[in-house]
């Protein structure tokens, strides 16, 4: 599914027309961007949680030449299926 695509469903679930949509989804984005952003945490019940999680550094490996590199630490959005999501996908 692409956005657009997700805006044509979100237009005709909500009854709203794909303008206001996009601008729905829009600040949806923006609101769980800054929100991650800023280290906190998104949680939409039964849906799942965005949130930062940190990755220490460590010693990984070139794949073309196989000399090992230092990587450093960073932080990594991740997210985490709500039950009922999970539930679905499994069927």
């Amino acid at each position: 599914m692409t956005k657009a695509d997700l805006i044509q469903r979100m237009a005709e679930g909500a009854g709203i027309t794909k303008a206001q949509a996009e601008r729905a989804l829009s600040a949806f984005e923006t609101a769980v961007t800054d929100t991650v952003a800023a280290g906190g945490k998104v949680t939409l019940v039964g849906f799942g949680t965005f949130a930062v999680s940190e990755r220490s550094a460590r010693t990984g490996r070139n794949p073309r030449t196989g000399e090992e590199i230092a990587i450093g630490e960073r932080r990594v959005v991740k997210f985490r299926p709500g039950k009922e999501l999970s539930e679905r996908v499994a069927g």
